[in-house]
């Protein structure tokens, strides 16, 4: 596939182009606001972009998101957005850019981080009230969004099981925890890739669903496999469980 690759400056970027370049995949071109040397045209704006490409891979951030799908709207080609930290009316722009073209949005690429949404679904359905959820995510500290999109996707997750609220962090005289609680933590510092654990406290007994990123080469295999899957689709909003679907 021919790929245009978003943000192919940053460190997602190089991963990805690295991997590429591994699996014989072809980047034309790419897109950074902070163009750098890359082995393959870098513009610091759409309107420069003259190359020909089947799919985008956007690893940039939420700023900027409704320039690129008009660019991907009037170039008819489908989107993977990698990026996070997406506000309320970014996410009603891409509801809206999906009935015109295939975006493909997840708040983790990792096949792994995608097991464990199901799992962490299926235990806040077992476990129930008589349980207390808490969600902790690290990362290194050069994240700019916090909670991170993956905590926000394991949330949603525990949410299919009843209605739940989302409580981030706590600080000073909050009084006791209410059942209806979700605890979101976040942990910023070093060079840790990306670490989420689930936690149901119960009485005497305690459940802990985690993940682990080792290296970033997990998030470029998948944001890849995920490009690949991507182009050909009709317009519509898809995420990992509709490439996962007939495997899990």
């Amino acid at each position: 596939m021919n790929i245009l690759l978003c943000g192919c400056c940053g460190r997602m970027g190089r991963m990805v182009t690295e991997l590429a370049a591994a699996q014989g995949e072809n980047i034309v071109c790419g897109v950074d606001v902070a163009p750098a040397p890359m082995p393959y045209p870098v513009h610091d704006s759409f309107t420069k972009v003259n190359e020909t490409f089947d799919v985008i891979i956007d690893f940039s951030s939420a700023q900027g998101l409704e320039e690129r799908l008009e660019f991907a709207e009037e170039r008819r080609v489908p989107v993977l957005l990698a990026a996070t930290g997406y506000t309320g009316s970014d996410l009603e722009l891409i509801q809206d850019y999906a009935k015109k073209i295939p975006l493909f949005k997840t708040g983790n690429l990792s096949l792994g981080v995608n097991l464990l949404q199901l799992l962490v679904e299926k235990a806040a359905k077992v476990l129930g009230d008589g349980f207390d959820v808490e969600i902790i995510e690290r990362h290194h500290n050069q994240k700019k969004d916090a909670p991170s999109g993956t905590a926000l996707m394991l949330a949603q997750s525990v949410k299919k099981a009843g209605e739940k609220e989302n409580v981030y962090g706590r600080h000073g005289m909050v009084g006791a925890r209410g059942k209806s609680e979700i605890g979101i933590h976040a942990v910023r510092g070093g060079t840790i890739v990306g670490e989420h654990e689930v936690m149901f406290a119960g009485e005497d007994e305690i459940v802990t669903l985690s993940h682990s990123a080792r290296s970033r080469k997990v998030f470029a295999a998948g944001a890849l496999k995920a490009a690949a899957w991507l182009i050909g689709k009709p317009a519509g909003l898809y995420d990992m469980s509709d490439m996962l679907k007939g495997i899990v």
